[in-house]
């Protein structure tokens, strides 16, 4: 349990911080879970903006999908600080997700994806509507997330009393702050206007309390053995 002096500290770490905590990335499934979603829902030309884009991975994901032969004309990354080994040639906006609008028009985007950003805000609907404000209509939203009906994290937060990926360790408390549910994304996104809502997992999650993961060759898959959750709608 951390004191009211320990939480005043971290309440203020600047955003910037928080951010790097992250250290711009995540794990190979998750950017494979996204372009393969981009590729299935999205087999057009478009702009994609990558809000909260770390260092860029999720870019070579979307260009291998594709056979390397990208059908995205343009992408956008958007995030409270340029990583050091985010490309040169990405085209780059700084903006503090947690505040205001970011600086592109409404309808800018034909796929929008946060990738393991809205657990690191303070709002995650005010998040999700200024995604769907970017999108343009019969657009993308994709937004992944820490998956908290795992079996790892059902069993950390009956042990513990925490989410897994909301521990106080590094990489985790104090950068991420948010935890959300299925039903919270589903509902947060019916909310905000998207439909054709779906979602999707890993399938690619660790055995509880080892370094190991699930064989996903056994048929270990699906919400109980992945830790990350994917969720897309539709902006009509």
């Amino acid at each position: 349990m951390i004191s009211s002096d320990e939480g005043k500290q971290i309440a203020s770490m600047n955003v910037e911080n928080r951010a790097l905590q992250s250290l711009g990335g995540s794990s190979d499934p998750v950017y494979q879970m996204v372009a393969k979603t981009v590729k299935q829902l999205h087999p057009d030309d478009g702009v994609l903006v990558d809000v909260g884009c770390g260092s860029g991975r999720l870019w070579s994901f979307v260009s291998d999908a594709y056979g390397g032969k990208l059908r995205i004309n343009r992408y956008i990354g958007v995030d409270v600080v340029r990583y050091a080994d985010l490309p040169a040639e990405i085209e780059f906006i700084p903006f503090d997700l947690d505040i205001g609008k970011a600086p592109l028009p409404d309808g800018f985007a034909d796929v929008i994806c946060a990738v393991e950003t809205i657990e690191h805000l303070e709002n995650p609907r005010a998040f999700v509507r200024e995604l769907v404000r970017l999108t343009k209509p019969g657009g993308l939203v994709i937004v992944t997330t820490p998956n908290q009906l795992s079996l790892l994290s059902k069993l950390t937060l009956i042990l513990k009393n925490q989410f897994n990926a909301f521990q106080e360790a590094p990489g985790l408390y104090p950068a991420h702050i948010t935890a959300l549910l299925e039903i919270d994304l589903i509902r947060i996104f019916i909310e905000c206007g998207l439909s054709k809502i779906q979602i999707d997992y890993t399938n690619s999650g660790r055995l509880p309390f080892t370094p190991w993961h699930w064989p996903t060759s056994l048929g270990f898959g699906g919400r109980a053995f992945s830790d990350n959750i994917l969720c897309v709608g539709q902006k009509n």
